[in-house]
């Protein structure tokens, strides 16, 4: 039994509150989904958020001003504690509008605190009719390779200085875009990956001091990436377009008052000949420093189709860390290879010696074969491999510009006659992305915390402007199964809200007409309707309004949740599910099937009713009572058919095989009596046990297994397979020396070498989401559903168990949230942080009650049982 002693929290609390007077203002000022002075935004009736100085307890009113073009929308003295995604209820913005806008607040004593400081926006091309440009190309005829990269150049005047010049860009493929000799921004890959003929996002640039009196020059670069290049597949040929093109205007205010736009038509030069003679997301780039970029003649242009162009409305890739080479080995003769320490995602970084006319190939592989040569054959198709045509001898600083890979060790060769390789020769560059991280954990175990450190590194990689499956083989889609599972996880390390609000686009654009969702977004496939897969439209817009009280992101999503609820309604009959396309339990364990054992039907009726249940409460959120209660009533046919066919009455599983999965969905959606749900666990309970202490779960079981068991009471057996050293679990990998999440439980091991290479990413994130379980309960710091966007949170550690300490740390929408315990002796202490404007409730293991928290930092005393635990 524990006990807990509050004294020492409430001369914390008090210290803390007395630090802050409401004279301070509101700080941290965020549009919509966590922009912070964004150029080129895309909601024209956003949402504000701000934060309050730490030391105040809470928020009694505001008052916002939100200014554009003179006119001042004044919300006066709002009577509301609401200081996140407040809405603006003036005039739409439009295209070009620049903003600036401020808050104040008044405290619980009603004091009023000065004016924030002004943050600004300014708001990008938000309509078709604001574009003049046209699509542009080479006009000569494609080169005979499979994925050319294309030139483009203009020349132009500017009679006078400049004030202000914007550039709004996009391309069909990718591009890298230079002016005056100098890259426009930092972003790769951009424009990113759409649904191309529904939507293409826009990126805006401020180019004002790369501009100058009289000539400038446009030179661009586009390579066919996700649009014209090769897709898992598509083996020859784009699935959206085959050749890449440029969208480009540049609008320029002058000092003299004057006004020039530049837009991409028929002024253009391009070329295919330069440089790049070949550049694929799969299989590398090809460079030739001997081919100028040359044969320049009048590009090709074509008009606007009927695809939306709109303003990226999340962040691009960037360069986010360099990684140096850790070890230099040479297994083969004039085959040196670097190993980075790191599997990790982005490209090399080349300073090495070259010989004129002689070719360097670099070669990638995440792991290495028993005599230190290069694993590739889990690469399948993917040749992933890039090279370097010298034209002088001499040293060369080199990378790749529409190329990614999934690697830690880089391997080159063809390099000059008796050259001795450095450490320097080769620099990882890791690219993703660019999410701000909001979370940290951390434990007394060191695999506890490799596992957090292989967490990050997987969702870092595979968060490439979509959330992919895998960022080395040819595959690398945004798979859908993998990332409703992961969604938790990664919203508590990264600030995900924008990327999966945005990614939801994809699901709604690409959703098919029998209400399927596709397994892959955007839909590369052409195919749907697997259980576990098509419920990313349900389960990832919920599981981001937990996280950060978006209502709008349900309410974008709430038509294509219930059509996919049709979906589910068209395949089955009195409620079950009869048949269904399904991957199944994903690479279960000791499975003869890669869908594992749990028949398909029954998934498909658990995640039936389990998205028609989240439909519901979707519903019930937008007070669409009829809707929800509509969908209630669906959940709870399916619910009693579930149980009625697949249960016995007592809690055991019938007409279907005794899986750890199909006892995990029952509980944790909710699908049988509560009287039965004891002995149901009890039969997880006994197949684990039947199962040597391991866990049998593959993709769809796994993330409830442990939450499962601790929230019926078998806290000690869920630790046990947290901590499990041998196969499968988690720490396996880590034990075989992973540093990022594997596919497969057993992706390789020292005693039996590698797994299946037609399924063996080492670089996958799903099983990744036990990181949810780890910060919630481990830690014991969880979002509450009920007041959602972490307003009211939920403390409660898992202090009993074999750690001697926890930590998790987040920055919410409200400030800084953290759960930290100790163990020393026969008592813990723990540390909670509440942000200001918010409420915690504390329970810890074996406490008869809660107890509720107000904001500021409190130490408490925890009493151990004897033994100390």
């Amino acid at each position: 039994m524990t006990k807990l002693t509050s004294l020492i929290a409430t001369i914390i609390l008090t210290a803390s509150l007395s630090s802050a007077t409401a004279a301070e203002p509101a700080h941290s000022l965020t549009v919509s989904e966590g922009f912070t002075n964004p150029l080129g935004f895309y909601d024209a009736s956003p949402t504000f958020s701000w934060k309050l100085p730490v030391g105040v307890e809470r928020q009694t009113a505001y008052q916002l001003e939100v200014t554009s073009d003179g006119e001042t929308w004044d919300s006066g003295w709002v009577e509301s504690d609401q200081s996140t995604l407040v809405p603006y209820g003036g005039k739409p913005f439009e295209s070009r509008d620049e903003v600036e806008w401020r808050v104040r607040y008044r405290d619980a004593a009603g004091d009023e605190s000065r004016w924030s400081e002004v943050a600004t926006f300014e708001m990008g091309l938000l309509s078709k009719e604001d574009w003049q440009a046209k699509w542009i190309r080479p006009s000569q005829d494609k080169p005979d390779v499979r994925e050319p990269v294309a030139w483009l150049q203009r020349s132009f005047d500017l009679p006078a200085g400049v004030k202000q010049a914007r550039l709004y860009v996009t391309a069909r493929g990718m591009f890298d875009l230079a002016l005056n000799g100098k890259k426009v921004g930092q972003e790769y890959f951009a424009n990113g990956w759409t649904s191309y003929n529904n939507r293409i996002d826009i990126l805006t640039y401020d180019v004002t001091d790369q501009l100058a009196k009289g000539e400038n020059k446009f030179a661009a670069s586009l390579g066919c990436g996700w649009y014209a290049g090769q897709l898992m597949g598509k083996k020859d040929r784009g699935i959206y377009g085959q050749l890449p093109e440029l969208l480009l205007q540049l609008e320029v205010t002058l000092e003299d008052g004057s006004t020039a736009t530049i837009v991409s038509d028929d002024q253009w030069q391009g070329t295919w000949h330069g440089p790049i003679t070949f550049s694929s997301i799969y299989d590398g780039e090809i460079y030739d420093a001997r081919r100028e970029v040359s044969g320049w003649e009048q590009v090709a242009v074509e008009d606007l189709n009927d695809a939306k162009l709109a303003p990226k409305p999340f962040a691009p890739v960037r360069q986010t860390e360099l990684v140096a080479t850790q070890k230099i080995t040479e297994p083969e003769p004039g085959r040196f290879v670097f190993d980075l320490g790191q599997n990790m995602v982005g490209w090399e970084r080349l300073k090495i010696p070259v010989e004129a006319g002689k070719t360097v190939t670099v070669r990638f592989a995440e792991m290495l074969n028993q005599d230190g040569t290069m694993y590739t054959e889990n690469y399948r198709g993917a040749k992933s491999t890039d090279t370097y045509t010298a034209a002088e001898t001499g040293t060369i600083e080199w990378e790749p510009q529409f190329t990614f890979h999934g690697f830690r060790y880089v391997e080159l060769s063809g390099l000059p006659e008796g050259a001795k390789p450095s450490e320097d020769w080769v620099t990882g560059v890791v690219l993703h992305t660019d999410l701000p991280k909001i979370g940290l954990f951390a434990s007394s175990h060191d695999k506890l915390n490799q596992l957090q450190s292989n967490i990050i590194w997987g969702q870092r990689g595979n968060f490439l402007d979509i959330p992919t499956d895998c960022p080395q083989r040819d595959e690398r889609m945004g798979w859908t199964g993998d990332a409703q599972v992961f969604c938790p996880t990664s919203m508590f390390n990264y600030d995900c809200h924008a990327f999966w609000k945005a990614w939801m686009r994809s699901l709604r654009d690409d959703q098919l007409p029998n209400g399927a969702i596709p397994h892959v977004l955007p839909d590369a496939l052409g195919h749907g309707g697997s259980p576990g897969w098509v419920d990313a439209a349900t389960i990832i817009p919920w599981e981001v309004y937990v996280r950060t009280g978006d209502k709008e992101i349900l309410a974008e999503n709430i038509d294509m949740m219930e059509k996919l609820i049709g979906y589910y309604r068209s395949k089955s009959k009195d409620g079950l599910v009869t048949e269904i396309e399904a991957f199944g339990d994903w690479l279960q364990p000791y499975s003869p099937r890669t869908q594992g054992d749990t028949p398909a039907p029954l998934l498909g009726t658990a995640f039936y009713g389990h998205s028609a249940r989240l439909t519901a409460k979707a519903a019930r959120t937008l007070g669409r009572d009829d809707l929800a209660d509509k969908y209630d009533a669906e959940a709870d046919e399916v619910a009693k058919a579930f149980a009625a066919h697949y249960f016995d009455g007592k809690g055991n599983l019938q007409n279907a095989p005794q899986t750890q999965t199909a006892y995990l969905l029952a509980i944790a959606f909710d699908l049988i009596p509560d009287d039965q749900k004891q002995a149901a666990v009890e039969n997880v309970v006994r197949l684990v046990e039947e199962a040597d202490g391991h866990l049998r779960t593959g993709f769809l079981g796994t993330p409830y297994l442990i939450s499962v068991l601790d929230e019926r009471g078998y806290h000690d057996l869920a630790y046990d397979l947290l901590l499990k050293e041998t196969y499968p679990s988690w720490f396996y990998s880590i034990n075989q020396g992973a540093t990022t999440m594997w596919e497969r439980w057993n992706s390789y091991s020292h005693s039996d070498g590698f797994g299946n290479a037609g399924m063996n990413s080492f670089n996958h994130y799903a099983y990744g989401a036990i990181g949810q379980w780890m910060y919630e309960r481990v830690a014991g710091l969880a979002p509450d559903p009920a007041q959602p966007g972490y307003k009211h949170l939920i403390v409660k550690p898992l202090i009993d168990g074999p750690l001697t300490s926890a930590k998790a740390e987040l920055e919410t929408p409200f400030g800084t949230a953290s759960s930290a315990w100790t163990k020393s002796g026969d008592s813990a202490q723990l540390t909670v942080v509440v942000p200001p404007n918010t409420t915690a409730t504390l329970t810890l293991p074996g406490g008869d009650k809660s107890q509720e928290l107000k904001p500021g930092e409190h130490e408490f005393e925890v009493k151990l049982d004897k033994g100390g635990a």
